[in-house]
This record gives C-alpha cells, sequence and structure tokens, in this order.
C-alpha cells in the first residue's frame, strides 16, 4: 500500500515550496471518515484515494488538486457534508469536491441518461476549473487498474464507458499516457479472450521486434550526431494491443501488414528546426513513403498535440513509423493539459495565479465544451452519446478558409460542416459551397487542405436531407433543432385551423376565442401547458382534444 509520506515526497519534488501540510490534513481527514469501509478487493477504502492522489501527483499536479484525490469521495460516500470541507480546506477544495460529487452523484436516472449527464456535468464543471477532470481521470484510471475485483457484467460495463467517453476525453486533452492505459485496462476486461490471443501473439514477437528496434534506434542516433542534429533520446515501441487490435480489425489485417507495429521516436531539444532537420536525416536513412507523412508541427491538433510523423521502408522492406517532436512537445503529447498547467506554473509561480487558471479554462473550454454546448439539454440521451463520441475521436481533416483560416472537422465532413463550424447562421443560409474554387454538392466529402467557400442567402433555411450529410455534432442538432422549431411553428398553424374549427361547430367566435389570452391560457393550463402556442401546437401535434 502506498504511504502518504510517499505521494508528498513527489509532490516536493515536482512543486516550489507546495503546502505539504494541506495533503497531511486532507490525509488524516479521508483517513477518519474512510475508516471502517472496504473495497470490493476487500482492501481498506483509503487505498482509493491515496493511489489517486499518487497519480495526481505523478501528473505533477499542485498540492490543491492532490488534497482534492484524497477527498473526492467524502461527501458522495460518508456523512461529511460540503460545509465541512469548507471549513476545513476553504473554498477552492470545496469547488473541486463539489465538482466531482456532482459528476457521481445522479440518481433515477436511466444508465444511458446516467453517462450522457455524468458527460455533461463534468465538461461543464472543467470550464470552471480543469482540475476537475484531471482528478476524475485519475479516480477512473484507479478503479480500471483494480477491475479484477468487480463481477464480469460490471466490468464489461465500465470498461465500454471507459472506451467510449474517458479515454477519448484524455486524448482530446491531450493526454496520451492515461488514454493509453484506460484503453489497454478497458481492451483487457472487455474483450479478455480477443485481449489474451493478440497478448501472445505480440509476445511472441517481441524478442524480434524488440531486435529490430534496437538497430533502428542505434543507426539514427548515429546518423543524428553525424549530422550534428542535437537531441535528447531516441526511443522505440510496439504498437499498444488496444490499437493494433482496432487496426487489425478495421482494416481486416493480419499483423503482418502493420506497418507502425514498431515505431521510432526522435526526442530533440526544444528548438522546431532541429525536427525538420531529423526528418531529412531519416528520410536520407530510409526510404520515405509519401501518403503516409504528417505534419502535426505546422498545423498542431486541437488537443495541444505536435510532432512529425512519417513512414519508411526498412531493411528486407519491412516498413516502420518515425515519430519526431521536441522535448516540450513529447511532454505534452504524453500529459497533454497537465503538462501545460506544470509549463505555465513553472513560468508564471503558482499553480494557481489567476491568469493561469483563466488560460487553462479556456483551452478546455476550447476543446471541449463544444460536444455540449449545441446538444439540447432536454435531447435525447442515446443520440447525445452517439454524437459526443463522433466528435470525441475523429479522424481530423484540415480544411481552409479563402482567408487562410484553418478548420478542423473529423474525416467524411461535408461542406455543411464547414459552414456550421464558421458559425451557426451560416450554417442555416448555406445554399452552396466551392472547394478549390469550384462548385461542388454540398453532400461532397472534404478532404485535407481544400480551400472551402460557402455561398449563403438570407432567407435560405436548412434541408432535412442534410442530416444525411453531416459528420458533426455542431451541425446535426442544429438542423434537428431547426426542424423541430419548424415542426412546432407549423403544429400551431394546425391546431390554431383545428381550434377555430371546433369552436365554430359549438357556435363558439373562434377568433374570439383564440384572441382572448386568458381564457386560452386558463384551458391550457386545464392540460397541464404553460402557454396558449403550447396548446395549439398539442392540438396540431393531435396530443389535445
Amino acid at each position: 500500500m502506498i504511504r502518504i509520506e510517499d505521494v508528498i515526497e513527489k509532490v516536493e519534488a515536482n512543486r516550489r515550496e507546495p503546502d505539504v501540510d494541506l495533503i497531511r490534513r486532507a490525509y488524516l481527514f479521508s483517513a477518519l471518515h474512510h475508516r471502517g469501509q472496504k473495497r470490493a478487493s476487500g482492501e481498506p477504502y483509503l487505498v482509493h484515494p491515496l493511489e489517486v492522489a499518487d497519480i495526481l501527483a505523478d501528473m505533477r499536479l499542485d498540492e490543491v488538486s492532490v488534497s482534492t484525490g484524497l477527498l473526492h469521495d467524502v461527501v458522495e460516500d460518508t456523512l461529511v457534508d460540503l460545509d465541512t470541507i469548507k471549513a476545513y480546506f476553504g473554498d477552492e477544495i470545496t469547488l473541486l469536491v463539489d465538482g466531482l460529487t456532482k459528476i457521481a452523484h445522479i440518481s433515477n436516472l436511466s444508465r444511458e441518461k446516467q453517462q450522457a449527464e455524468n458527460v455533461r456535468k463534468m465538461v461543464l464543471a472543467m470550464t470552471t476549473d480543469v482540475r476537475v477532470v484531471l482528478i476524475k481521470l485519475a479516480d477512473r484510471l484507479h478503479n480500471m487498474r483494480t477491475m479484477q475485483f468487480l463481477k464480469p457484467e460490471k466490468r464489461a460495463r465500465i470498461s465500454q464507458e471507459t472506451l467510449d467517453i474517458y479515454a477519448p476525453i484524455a486524448h482530446r486533452l491531450g493526454m496520451g499516457k492515461v488514454r493509453s492505459e484506460l484503453e489497454d485496462l478497458a481492451f483487457q476486461n472487455l474483450y479478455p479472450d480477443e485481449y489474451r490471443r493478440l497478448a501472445k501473439e505480440v509476445d511472441a514477437r517481441r524478442p524480434e521486434l524488440e531486435a529490430i528496434l534496437e538497430k533502428i534506434k542505434t543507426a539514427v542516433q548515429t546518423k543524428l550526431i553525424e549530422n550534428d542534429v542535437p537531441f535528447v533520446e531516441v526511443q522505440g515501441r510496439v504498437k499498444r494491443l488496444y490499437s493494433l487490435w482496432k487496426k487489425l480489425k478495421k482494416q481486416k489485417l493480419m499483423i503482418e501488414q502493420v506497418y507502425d507495429l514498431i515505431a521510432a521516436r526522435i526526442i530533440t531539444t526544444n528548438e522546431k528546426k532541429n525536427c525538420y532537420v531529423a526528418l531529412s536525416v531519416i528520410h536520407d536513412l530510409w526510404t520515405p513513403i509519401p501518403e503516409r507523412f504528417k505534419d502535426w508541427i505546422a498545423i498542431p491538433r486541437d488537443n495541444l498535440y505536435q510532432s512529425l510523423h512519417t513512414s519508411v521502408i526498412g531493411e528486407g522492406g519491412h516498413s516502420f513509423e518515425v515519430q519526431i517532436r521536441t522535448e516540450e512537445m513529447h511532454r505534452v503529447a504524453e500529459e497533454g493539459v497537465a503538462a501545460h498547467w506544470r509549463y505555465k506554473e513553472s513560468k508564471l509561480g503558482s499553480s494557481t495565479d489567476e491568469g493561469n487558471l483563466d488560460e487553462l479554462r479556456r483551452t478546455v473550454e476550447r476543446l471541449l465544451l463544444p460536444l455540449v454546448e449545441d446538444h439540447d439539454q432536454d435531447g435525447d440521451s442515446e443520440d447525445f452519446i452517439e454524437t459526443l463520441k463522433l466528435d470525441l475521436f475523429p479522424k481530423d481533416v484540415y480544411t481552409f478558409t479563402p482567408r487562410g483560416k484553418v478548420i478542423q472537422l473529423p474525416r467524411g465532413a461535408s461542406p455543411i460542416d464547414f459552414a456550421y463550424a464558421i458559425h451557426s447562421e451560416v450554417g442555416d443560409t448555406c445554399t452552396g459551397a466551392k472547394i478549390n474554387s469550384r462548385i461542388v454538392p454540398l453532400k461532397s466529402e472534404l478532404q485535407n487542405g481544400d480551400v472551402v467557400e460557402i455561398m449563403t442567402t438570407a432567407n435560405s433555411k436548412p434541408s432535412r436531407d442534410w442530416l444525411n450529410y453531416v459528420s458533426t455534432s455542431k451541425a446535426r442538432n442544429r438542423i434537428r433543432h431547426w426542424i423541430s422549431e419548424q415542426q412546432r411553428a407549423d403544429s400551431i398553424e394546425i391546431g390554431r385551423k383545428l381550434l377555430e374549427k371546433e369552436a365554430d361547430r359549438f357556435r363558439v367566435g373562434p377568433k374570439k376565442l383564440i384572441n382572448n389570452d386568458v381564457e386560452m391560457k386558463r384551458i391550457a393550463n386545464e392540460y397541464g401547458l404553460g402557454r396558449p402556442e403550447d396548446l395549439l401546437a398539442s392540438i396540431g401535434y393531435g396530443k389535445t382534444l
């Protein structure tokens, strides 16, 4: 069992003059209120908050985050309330614990609705403080590490939720290390037979693959030194099991056909130009495969990721991937916003500096808030989860406005998605599009590098058919909202005519009735409706009268 002093030691190594007394007080408070509680493994419950705090210390987060990790379950699982937390630990920790408790405490909802509401709450809570989601991800990571003590059906449900929601959120925040572990653990628990079969196959090849990687690393290091390219490290890796399994399944490949089964990674010093010099060295050393080159340095991914990716043909005709990035880019690729947090802290002083928190909040808003802001809170939860999955883990294409602004969209996106990405009103009034100066159908699929121009007409409106051509949830939800509003307007008009007809049949002045707000409100209230318009819409839908 990890000790609190181990956690404190990590915090002291990574932070400047941390308030370790705060961490100790949080530990004692958690130990007191979780006493007697056990986990499914039979261990004391305190093991879990300690492990969560340790993960947060490994992320090099501040003492407030680590202390909140120790306290994250006390309001949900004990008799402690938020007022008590505030009295002992102050406003900052109270807000974080409250955010985590709200995510966890969802009752009287179906499983699908729980999942949808859980994600909404987490994403919206992050716009106040990104540490909420970092702590939640640490919580989920430790729970995934100890899944063997749960019943198979519960393991499967939690693993599926992890693959659908938590791993993609880690990806969206650039936290590659956390995402990878979550995916592999979920794969192991969700598909144990396939996991064991693939692990056995890879393990059988591992000695050969690692020998090849050592040769590649030696060759790369030698050439970099010969060409005076400053570098920190050359790494090698065998592809992760979940990532490999997905590729084999999706592309119907044999393991021998996977070009990036092994990969080398060059980490240069913190000068961008060194990455491109290293790239030229690699392309001199081996034959590049042009269609597999990606420059994520010139056009970074939305999740802060930057790197050069190239695939080359090595000895014996075997292809492999090479990634090239600076030391800082590597930290961000592994740790995402957590690395960004640490970098800012080193420049600004305390990580709780208001400007630092504001900048991180804006970063997280840009990355995740679009996932929920365009979806009706009362909308269908299954639809929300499906559109969330589409947007959380896309294969991106990078397109441009005529003025050169980069618009990042999921692969398969159409000019309609592009229009809504610019602005909702541009999408609503879109009548046509040009790709690379050529007029194209609105259902055309956008490709990397396309320059897209949207044509609009002031009175134009969305079409139901557009739902067949869009890939982003923003476009889909906006179109559905317009259709819903249009249907409501039509239903109000139909309801008005039906009510006039009924009023006329009973010799009640139709116009007089409909224009009498007091009487219409009274009738609406009798049917449990708030406004006369709601009554007319209900009649038009065929629900009333």
